[in-house]
């Protein structure tokens, strides 16, 4: 009976349901008339740009125009993207995310009279550059309200803060926006109900402030890439609904990892790219919901605690581009639900735990440029869904494990720059969906086996020891589009026509190895598609057609083979054809008129340039060096491309006159015209070259004085003039810090006379004080082209193929310089070379010379030096030359360090000096070796030698001065009038003095004082002794 009652009781009540629901569906209320009105004039002031909405197309979210669906004379409740209140007929949402809109939101836009809007929503279209503006603060009743990647900028409106119902607030992507100061921290005070925060990309430039993490209510915190600062709040977070924190790209929030209570719902953590430090502690383990954990790029360091074993639900973990250091915890293999492990660039050592093979699901494995060690674990052939493995730039050794071959599902995989050694593993040739393999930089041995599957597009098996032929499986790989195997030991016959198949094929690099070349039927067609072929350094020989990619080849080096010749140059879109160092013959070929970089340098090319080299308008480099070219250089060579920087001619045969019109504001960088037969001047346009570095122009016959214009190019550091016709005095300079850059200088072998040139030696800045140790190795040159140089150095003639930043030489020798050497050139520290030889150069060899700690080799032979050998010059300890030969040198010859190690032809013909290695002995018998307290006392400036020198001094001068008042009687002053008359002036008579840093003068000339020392005398005590 009971059970009767409750059915009718229910159909009653179901019954009274299904009226009224009748009877409101009669009554529904229609759209407001202004309220559409207000609508068809918004949607007319948008454009409709199918480009405005591409972020949402590229995500996967299908966009399209809502507004099209806008008519008159319908109810708007109808049209896409509007909501209405079902009891009044209000708006209440407006939805046009991805409607593809284009125009700008101004202040009095009709969609500011929609003001019962509870939702708001126009993401992903393109606003352009409108601002947030007051009127988006008149919505009192909106919940959601999101303008994520709509082109909004400017400041945003303070308004935006009295919203004071909102629960989700979007405003991500809009980069030109900003608050204003204190704007958001307003903000975050009086939205109190927020659940949602995402302002991922909008300029806040403030701290982070501790009130946000007092709101209980959020769930989700974007604050990416937002300019916060400051210490991130070191107080324990309690946000227990709280499942998403993302502060990534803030780089100068700093701070410690945060610390969350265990009554946590965190999801996704994303720290990365911060300024926060220290170690991760172990309470990270709490973080048990955590499925997304990303610290990559920030200062995280120690090592890695394993309660992260704990995070079953994780991911994704990243820990990229840290400092963390130690081995991977054992724990790691707890992360059943992991997809994405990312620990490269740190400092992780040691070997990979086994446990890794228990990840089942992950796809991404990176453990590349770390400090890994040891083989690879066979585990690791547990891992059937991975896709992703990045072992590259380790110390990984042994063998390839063939589990590798377990992993059916991998795509990429790179083990590049490690130890591995022995053969490839024949089961990796069988990985069914392997798209990027690279092997490179390894020791790896054997030959390429056959690959079974078609799929790979990337193959890098470089920089390894392979031998034999290249496998025929790989000209079937028909995807393939990128193949390196250079520096191995492939050997064999290539055929053109065995790469039909890779139309795909964009770059080839097969360079150093053994390999040649037949061509074979119409290969022109072969290869459609390549933009880069290097084939330097193999066995090409005859003449070369193989013309394929026409219209896409940019790149082709062919250097360092046999080839004789080429049928044509066909190619449309060339860049930098490299041509060097073959066997060409014949005419210079002209390239394609779009060539930047061309190189056919020591080839066996002849006869004149042809003027249509100057039709190549877009050249940047022309090297011609080292041919049996002729002729007079075109005129047009100067300014035929505003581009050119680096023009070599070296080692031909070209006569005449250098261009003297170059053209202005090009980037001439390195002129090169050594060892031809050009006569005349040193063009004087050349100093419209503010980027000159290198000017070579030596072994020519070139009758000039020295280009003295040059001083003023900042530029320069290069200048060789060595072997031609130079003559004059170099001068003095007219500007403070000439030459300033220069580091390399030869002049040696002309006919340039006077004085060295103290003010321009002593303006060399670039090669004083150079800091080796905190200065890159770098060499000159730029994109694909090293700067060459030959100089005189240790007594030989050496090519410099590249030249080190840090390499120094002055060669001034074989001139006809005289003088006294300056001392200022012991100011020059960083020397590695001096070459002063074969001139007239008199006076005492600089003691100053001992301040050039990094001088290797020392030429002063064939000149008119005297005095000793400065005992500073011992503390030379780079010294590897030193040739002092034919001069007037007399004394011992220091003893330690590098002078233990020089041989007789050093010191041959000073018939003045004695002592080791000379066979002549000194008067002390055998030349002592100073010991480190002598050491310490020279460098000091005096030492017992100099006392002993004021003593005697001293006594001859007051025995003449006694002699000549007793002998005549007269007054004083007139004896010293005497004795002055008694001694003439000779400026080496003080060399002593000069040597040990003391100036001496001549006191007697013209005022004689009571002073007389140290006094320049030269005294006839046999003489004075009649008087």
């Amino acid at each position: 009976m009971s059970k009767l009652l409750l059915c009718f009781l229910f159909f009653l009540s179901s019954s009274q349901l299904l009226s009224s629901s009748f009877s409101f569906s009669n009554s529904t209320k229609l759209c407001p008339h202004q309220q559409a009105l207000a609508l068809l004039h918004l949607k007319q002031s948008f454009s409709i740009d199918n480009s405005s909405s591409w972020d949402c197309d590229s995500n996967g979210i299908t966009s399209y125009p809502k507004t099209e669906s806008w008519k008159k004379g319908s109810d708007c409740c109808s049209w896409d993207g509007v909501t209405c209140d079902w009891v009044t007929g209000h708006i209440i949402g407006l939805d046009l995310s991805c409607s593809r809109l284009f125009g700008t939101i101004h202040s009095n836009t009709t969609l500011f009279l929609l003001l019962h809007l509870q939702r708001l929503n126009l993401a992903f279209n393109n606003f352009n550059g409108s601002s947030i503006s007051a009127g988006f603060g008149r919505f009192s009743s909106l919940t959601h309200f999101n303008l994520s990647y709509s082109g909004f900028s400017g400041l945003i409106a303070p308004e935006i803060s009295h919203l004071s119902t909102l629960v989700s607030l979007d405003l991500s992507e809009n980069y030109g926006a900003e608050f204003a100061p204190h704007g958001f921290n307003s903000l975050v005070q009086n939205l109190t109900k927020l659940q949602k925060l995402h302002l991922r990309g909008i300029s806040i430039s403030s701290v982070f402030p501790n009130s946000l993490l007092n709101r209980s209510s959020l769930i989700s915190i974007d604050l990416s890439g937002c300019g916060l600062h400051g210490r991130f709040p070191d107080h324990d977070i309690h946000l227990p609904k709280l499942e998403v924190l993302d502060l990534w790209r803030n780089d100068d929030l700093s701070g410690n990892f945060p610390r969350f209570s265990e009554n946590n719902s965190l999801m996704e953590l994303d720290l990365s790219f911060t300024n926060l430090s220290g170690e991760l502690p172990a309470s990270i383990g709490n973080l048990k919901s955590l499925q997304t954990l990303d610290l990559s790029g920030c200062e995280f360091s120690g090592f890695i605690h394993t309660s992260i074993g704990n995070l079953k639900s994780l991911q994704t973990l990243d820990l990229s581009g840290c400092e963390f250091s130690g081995f991977i915890p054992t724990s790691i293999g707890n992360l059943k639900s992991l997809q994405t492990l990312d620990l490269s660039d740190c400092e992780f050592s040691g070997s990979i735990p086994t446990s890794i093979g228990n990840l089942k699901s992950l796809q991404t494995l990176d453990l590349s440029n770390c400090e890994f060690l040891g083989s690879i674990p066979t585990s690791i052939g547990n891992l059937k869904s991975l896709r992703s493995l990045y072992l590259f730039s380790n110390n990984f050794s042994g063998q390839l494990p063939p589990s590798i071959g377990n992993l059916t599902n991998l795509q990429n995989l790179r083990f590049s720059n490690n130890l591995f050694n022995g053969t490839i593993p024949s089961q990796l040739y069988t990985l069914p969906s392997l798209v990027n393999l690279d092997l490179s930089h390894k020791k790896l041995t054997g030959h390429i086996g056959e690959f079974q599957f078609d799929s790979l597009e990337y193959i890098d098996l470089s920089m390894n020891e392979l031998h034999g032929p290249i496998p025929s499986s790989i000209f079937k790989l028909a995807n393939l589009e990128f193949l390196y195997l250079y520096s191995n030991n492939l050997s064999g016959v290539l055929e053109t026509s065995n790469f039909g198949k890779l139309r795909n094929l964009t770059l080839l690099v097969l360079s150093n190895n053994m390999l040649s070349l037949i061509t074979s039927g119409n290969s022109n067609s072969i290869l459609p598609y390549i933009e880069r072929l290097d084939l330097s350094n193999n066995k090409i020989s005859g003449i070369w057609s193989w013309n394929m990619g026409k219209d896409t080849l940019l790149y082709l080096n062919l250097s360092y083979n046999i080839i004789s010749g080429f049928e044509m140059l066909p190619w449309k879109n060339m860049h930098i054809l490299d041509l060097h160092s073959n066997l060409l013959q014949g005419p210079l070929p002209i390239p394609p008129n779009s060539t930047f970089f061309f190189s056919v340098s020591h080839n066996k090319l002849s006869g004149e340039i042809s003027p249509l080299i100057c039709k190549v308008s877009s050249m940047g480099v022309l090297d011609l060096s080292s041919n049996n070219l002729s002729g007079m250089l075109p005129h047009c060579l100067g300014n035929f491309s505003k581009d050119l920087s680096v023009l070599n001619l070296r080692r031909n045969r070209f006569h005449g006159t250098i261009p003297q019109t170059f053209l202005k504001g090009n980037a001439i960088r390195n002129l090169d015209f050594n060892d031809n037969q050009l006569e005349g001047l040193v063009p004087r346009s050349l100093i419209i070259y503010r980027k000159l570095e290198v000017l070579d122009l030596g072994n020519n016959k070139i009758n000039d004085t020295f280009p003295h214009w040059l001083r003023t190019l900042p530029e320069l550091q290069v200048l060789v003039l060595r072997s031609n016709s130079f003559h004059g005095h170099i001068g003095f300079s007219k500007i403070k810090s000439p030459f300033m850059s220069l580091r390399i200088i030869d002049l040696a072998h002309n006919d340039f006379e006077g004085d060295l040139p103290e003010m321009y030696l002593r303006s060399l800045k670039a090669i004083m004080n150079i800091d080796e140790g905190n200065m890159a190795r770098k060499y000159m040159g730029e994109y694909y082209y090293q700067d060459s140089i030959t100089v005189t150095t240790k007594g030989l003639d050496v090519e410099l193929v590249k030249i080190l930043n840090t390499f120094t030489t002055v060669d001034l020798s074989s001139n006809k310089f005289q003088g006294e050497i300056p001392k200022s050139i012991g100011n020059l520290n960083s020397l590695r070379g001096l070459n002063l030889s074969h001139n007239n150069l008199t006076g005492l060899i600089p003691s100053s010379f001992g301040n050039l700690k990094s001088l290797e080799s020392l030429d002063l032979s064939s000149n008119e030096l005297i005095g000793s050998i400065p005992q500073q010059l011992t503390s030379l300890t780079f010294l590897e030359v030193l040739n002092l030969s034919q001069n007037h040198l007399t004394g011992f010859i220091p003893r330690g360090n590098q002078f233990d190690t020089f041989g007789n032809d050093s010191y041959n013909e000073n018939s003045g000096l004695c002592g080791f290695p000379l066979s002549k002995k000194c008067i002390a018998d055998e030349t002592p070796e100073p010991s480190k307290e002598a050491d310490a006392k020279f460098d000091g400036g005096f030492d017992w030698k100099i006392t002993l020198m004021g003593y005697g001094c001293g006594l001859v001068i007051g025995l003449s001065l006694g002699c000549l008042v007793f002998l005549t009687g007269k007054p004083k002053c007139l004896a010293l009038l005497h004795l002055r008359q008694s001694f003439s002036i000779d400026n080496y008579s003080s060399w002593y003095c000069d040597f040990n840093d003391i100036t001496s003068y001549p006191k007697t000339k013209p005022n004689f004082t009571r002073n007389l020392s140290p006094l320049q005398l030269v005294v006839s005590f046999h003489h004075q002794l009649e008087i």
